[in-house]
């Protein structure tokens, strides 16, 4: 068995090829890359940018010229940061287990983030942290975006949501507009093939940005990392992955998470992903994968075999597992659907996990009259309000942020430490 275990073994001249092909000053892929970044005037100067754009004071004055009556929620969410209107982690677990906690020891090595996919809509954040504020609930420590870039750089969401993410101390995800289901940011078909939503179905036979759009999809997000300093998108294809690795080895501060529509459904995907991870690692071992979605079809082996990989490839402190909990009602998967119980068994022994909630929970999601749905992810804000379904949209936001709390409480139950809003919750 030794001995066939070493036929395995990648030769030294196999790491040799890979590496001259991609230093080839002749390489058409990789010099199409490259005049990419030239275009945003190289890798420090994207940096300097992304970092200046992606500054709190310079966020606020750009919404007071887009959109003032954000700023004033803005100025709101301060002040009640500041005056601690939000529960404390602390003040949770006593009003979830009483005199009890006292007993009580919460390992934080193993806190859950608690996520919440996905918020679309900056009012619709603001009433989740009222409700917050007026029921004592916790504020999830992780955010997932899907509305659509440009319309929402129109409307003044882009900026608002991400000077609100900086205040209450998250990290967010957005989700680029060069995607096979919809027309890219220049209007064209990001594929000939698909009408959009309703004929997602062919997405998964490997059709996610066919072509020059995987290049198109590297342009798109030093767009938005220049002028907004949005750090962190959603990566659906292994082409754009890979150029997520390149961009990040060359020395842009980019990052990623990698979507449960990329199907990563057993332990060898999972190594194929980890694998192209560490190739392309930075010398200091980081990697721009920063969190990484497993299909809804993963058992708790799965991902326990993928965080023996992470632990082995030195990611176990870089790279995020996510794992859906609960899933939009309608249009993803099979109701009901449900895996707190398992979370509560994994989070006893996995590391850097994330509890992400896409839907309600099962009993209030089967009761609504407008259930949640995963194709209307990909409406128009004008389509949601002229079809007079924006405040069932409200509704189901309400929603998802309960379900956060419904995990948040059986972490606690159970003596599990969890991450919310870390501004906001985790204070002494």
């Amino acid at each position: 068995m030794k001995d066939l275990r070493e036929k395995l073994k990648i030769p030294d001249k196999a790491i040799k090829s890979i590496n001259e092909f991609i230093l080839d000053g002749k390489n058409p892929l990789i010099n199409e890359l490259m005049e990419l970044i030239e275009k945003y005037g190289g890798v420090e100067e994207i940096n300097r940018k992304a970092e200046e754009a992606g500054k709190l004071d310079n966020l606020m004055q750009r919404l007071e010229k887009k959109q003032p009556s954000y700023v004033k929620d803005l100025e709101w969410l301060i002040k009640q940061r500041d005056d601690h209107k939000f529960i404390s982690v602390a003040d949770y677990r006593r009003k979830i287990l009483g005199d009890k906690v006292e007993h009580m020891k919460f390992n934080e090595d193993f806190a859950v983030t608690l996520e919440l996919s996905a918020c679309q809509y900056f009012p619709f954040f603001i009433d989740i942290a009222r409700d917050a504020i007026e029921t004592q609930q916790l504020v999830p420590g992780r955010i997932i975006r899907v509305r659509k870039m440009k319309e929402q750089e129109e409307d003044g969401d882009l900026l608002a949501m991400a000077a609100a993410m900086q205040i209450i101390g998250v990290s967010w995800v957005e989700t680029l507009d060069t995607k096979g289901t919809t027309p890219g940011p220049d209007g064209m078909p990001v594929n000939v093939h698909l009408g959009g939503p309703e004929t997602i179905t062919g997405y998964f036979g490997g059709v996610g940005q066919p072509n020059d759009f995987a290049l198109k999809w590297i342009d798109e997000y030093l767009y938005y990392y220049t002028n907004y300093g949005i750090k962190q998108v959603l990566n659906v294809n292994p082409g754009t992955v890979l150029l997520g690795y390149f961009i990040h080895k060359l020395g842009i501060n980019n990052e990623f998470k990698i979507s449960v529509y990329m199907g990563n459904d057993n332990p060898y995907a999972c190594l194929w992903t980890l694998l192209t991870a560490k190739l392309f690692a930075r010398e200091d071992g980081t990697s721009p994968l920063i969190g990484f979605n497993l299909a809804n079809s993963v058992n708790n082996q799965t991902i326990e075999l993928s965080a023996y990989i992470r632990k082995k490839f030195g990611f176990e402190d870089v790279v995020r597992l996510e794992h859906h909990i609960v899933e939009t009602w309608k249009s993803i998967v099979r109701q009901p659907y449900d895996r707190r119980d398992d979370l509560i068994e994994l989070a006893k022994k996995v590391k850097n996990v994330s509890a992400k909630h896409e839907g309600g929970d099962v009993e209030v999601e089967k009761t609504r009259e407008h259930p949640s749905d995963i194709l209307e992810y990909f409406m128009t804000k004008e389509e949601i309000k002229n079809q007079g379904l924006w405040e069932y949209h409200r509704i189901t936001h309400l929603d998802r942020y309960r379900a956060v709390n419904s995990t948040a409480k059986a972490l606690t139950k159970n003596g599990l430490a969890f991450i919310a809003a870390r501004k906001l919750h985790h204070i002494k």
